[in-house]
């Protein structure tokens, strides 16, 4: 077993003083945390320097250091450093303490040392109050020393001896400042290995504050942190690796992603575009509808013109009626009194009449013919206005028809305008419900979309960063797992999403063919209307002055005819006095 004695391995079943003087050769590894090479440290104790440290002197003989030298150049972490370990004019180095003698001026060492310089020195060994100046070099984690003259050798040649008069291993090793009653700059080096302390002491507070910082940072490095180095760097190696090969996923990720959000741009782009289109379609078709309320209107007000003219031409069919039933019962009346006279006359011509009534006689004859004369030119009167009654009644009959059949043509114009308008305002409806949902819709995949890219930044940012802890790495899961359901909710949507654009092309389609269909319906109603218009004469929907005024003399001489009681008297006061002579002075009267 070993027991670590500073940063040498050395034997434990040796005594604390005695523990550094093996006769055989022991590996010491150390590591620079900055630079992370590993040495390898031969120490060699001989027989006859065991008296001295068995006396508590904690430190390396001179002939007991062995110390290797890496290759020039930086090597990578964990490569252990092989080939030469001396540079020397020999081409081997013999154990043996002989030719350690014999050639210490051939196998110094030539390569940087941390700091060097002339420091006092107080005995290790033993307790006393004397101060000594030895040349101190820092090496990695060892302290050497030697006599005052080497520092002129060193300065010149730049090599330093590998023969020191002692080593003091750093390795976790406690050094602070400490005063001394001659030494106010004295620097005490302590371990709970040593037997003692060492004490050394500067010239300055500069060279101090300059020495003991050194020491701290040469005291850091230990077998124990070289193993626990090496194995961090292990693990980071491996770390890199994995954290490399998941970094170049998620590039490979981000690369689609990013091919994939210039498709989603591409195709945002175009549902712009065809919500431009949709949003003129929109203004065109509210401007039809508008078009369309309008025409609406006037058809509304047409048709109850229509109405009213309808009205009164069954009102003067009615009026018409009458009348003719008025003249032809006044007709019938004529007749009779007609053939009644004719009676009369022929009844005058085979009687028989006195002499003394010859003078009476042809007046008599006279006034009949006169009368039936009177009869016959009313009763032409009469047939004249009949007949003319008859054309106007048929004149209103046929106006009747044209406005009954205006009025179906307007009522079915009105109807296919409504439902025209109600398809119309249902489909602008279902575009306006379609566009909100579109809408809806681009805010929450852009919404997502800005999550996923914070997502991403977030990931970048903690696959560059050195530093790693678990709230980190909890957060990056979480990132890793959302942009897993982004991707996943992306294939879900890909395919309605490639198709929402011929969706909304098949609604523009749609509004243009309602758009085309309307216009169509306008032009044949239109087409329709002018035609109605060539075929009736005019002013259909209403009476000239001179026809209203044909009528009303119409309604005068039918009601004077009807009421015409004087020429009725004369008929019968004729009548009355053919048969006897007392009618003659009336009549003559």
């Amino acid at each position: 077993m070993l027991r670590a004695c500073g940063g040498a391995a050395l034997p434990a079943e040796f005594p604390p003083g005695r523990r550094c003087s093996r006769a055989a050769s022991q590996p010491l590894a150390a590591t620079s945390a900055p630079l992370r090479v590993r040495l390898r440290l031969l120490v060699r104790a001989p027989t006859a320097s065991r008296a001295a440290f068995a006396r508590g002197a904690h430190c390396f003989p001179p002939s007991s250091l062995s110390l290797p030298v890496p290759r020039k150049g930086w090597t990578r972490p964990g490569q252990r450093l092989r080939g030469r370990m001396f540079t020397s004019k020999s081409n081997s180095v013999s154990p043996s303490p002989s030719l350690e003698q014999a050639d210490a001026d051939a196998l110094d060492i030539s390569t940087k040392v941390q700091l060097y310089g002339v420091l006092w020195k107080r005995p290790f060994g033993r307790s006393s109050a004397k101060w000594s100046r030895r040349f101190f070099i820092i090496k990695e984690s060892f302290l050497l020393y030697y006599s005052e003259s080497e520092k002129k050798s060193f300065e010149t040649n730049k090599y330093f001896n590998i023969h020191p008069k002692g080593v003091i291993p750093l390795g976790g090793c406690l050094v602070e400042a400490r005063e001394e009653p001659s030494m106010p700059y004295a620097m005490k080096i302590s371990h709970q290995d040593f037997h003692g302390n060492v004490l050394l002491a500067a010239e300055s507070e500069f060279e101090q504050t300059q020495w003991l910082e050194m020491l701290q940072e040469s005291g850091k490095v230990t077998w124990k942190n070289a193993q626990l180095g090496e194995a961090m760097i292990k693990s980071l190696e491996a770390q890199g690796l994995q954290l490399a090969k998941e970094k170049q996923e998620y590039l490979d990720k981000l690369m689609e992603e990013t091919e994939e959000l210039c498709l989603q741009r591409e195709q945002r782009e175009e549902l712009e575009r065809l919500n431009q289109v949709l949003e003129a379609e929109k203004q065109q078709f509210e401007e039809v509808v508008q078009e369309l309320r309008v025409e609406q209107e006037q058809i509304k007000r047409e048709l109850e013109l229509t109405a009213r003219c309808l009205k009164g031409v069954e009102q003067e069919k009615k009026e018409l009626r009458h009348l003719t039933e008025s003249l032809q019962h006044t007709l019938e009346e004529l007749s009779i009194e007609k053939k009644k006279t004719l009676e009369m006359l022929e009844e005058d011509k085979n009687q028989p009449q006195p002499l003394t009534n010859e003078s009476e006689q042809p007046l008599a004859s006279d006034g009949l013919h006169s009368n039936l004369r009177q009869i016959e030119e009313r009763m032409q009167e009469l047939l004249a206005e009949k007949l003319l009654a008859e054309k106007r009644m048929k004149e209103n009959e046929e106006r009747s028809r044209a406005l009954e059949e205006e009025r179906e043509f307007y009522s079915s114009q009105s109807q296919a305008l409504q439902n025209s308008l109600q398809e119309l305002t249902a489909e602008k409806q279902q575009a306006e419900r379609e566009l909100k949902a579109e809408v809806k819709v681009r805010m929450d995949l852009e919404r997502r979309l800005r999550e996923a890219e914070a997502a991403l930044r977030s990931l970048e940012q903690g696959l560059n960063s050195k530093v790693r802890n678990k709230e980190k790495e909890e957060r990056m899961r979480a990132d890793v797992s959302h942009l897993k359901k982004f991707f996943e909710e992306c294939i879900r949507n890909a395919e309605l999403e490639a198709k929402m654009p011929v969706i909304m092309k098949n609604s523009v389609y749609i509004h243009k063919a309602a758009t085309r269909r309307i216009k169509s319906c306008r032009f044949h109603r239109r087409r329709s209307s002018t035609s109605w218009n060539d075929m009736k004469p005019s002013q259909s929907f209403m009476t000239s002055q001179l026809e209203a005024n044909n009528i009303e003399e119409l309604k005068e001489v039918a009601t004077r005819l009807s009421r015409d009681q004087r020429f009725r008297e004369s008929i019968y006061h004729i009548m009355a006095a053919q048969p006897g002579a007392s009618a003659l002075p009336r009549g003559g009267k």
